[in-house]
């Protein structure tokens, strides 16, 4: 299993049990495809930097997991019909720590 990680931002019009609710959905569907949690972490509501879909402000929520490379393409899909996120981005650790490694390196 590969190591992944999930930045989404949920509508802020929502209410506390709402959002805790979307980021159980989110959870829970990648336990029950094979994965596994290993982070979440909710940042909260936080000012965007442009606006997305006439709002100014959103929920932001951080989920690190391991999985299969083909549950990618399915968490990206439930995403994208979900009303409630208005961004996501989903990541391969390794790629990032790769990145940051070729970075570093090119800087000396």
């Amino acid at each position: 299993m590969r190591s992944y990680e999930c930045i989404f931002i949920i509508n802020p019009e929502l209410e506390a049990e709402e959002i805790s609710a979307v980021v159980e959905k989110y959870s829970s569907l990648v336990t029950t495809n094979g994965g596994e949690i290993t982070k979440v972490d909710e940042w909260g509501r936080r000012r965007l930097a442009y606006e997305i879909q006439k709002r100014r402000d959103g929920y932001y929520v951080l989920m690190e997991y391991k999985g299969a490379a083909d549950f990618v393409a399915e968490l990206e899909r439930v995403m994208l019909i979900d009303e409630n996120i208005m961004k996501f981005l989903v990541t391969r650790k390794e790629e990032v720590k790769e990145a940051v490694a070729e970075t570093e390196t090119a800087a000396e």
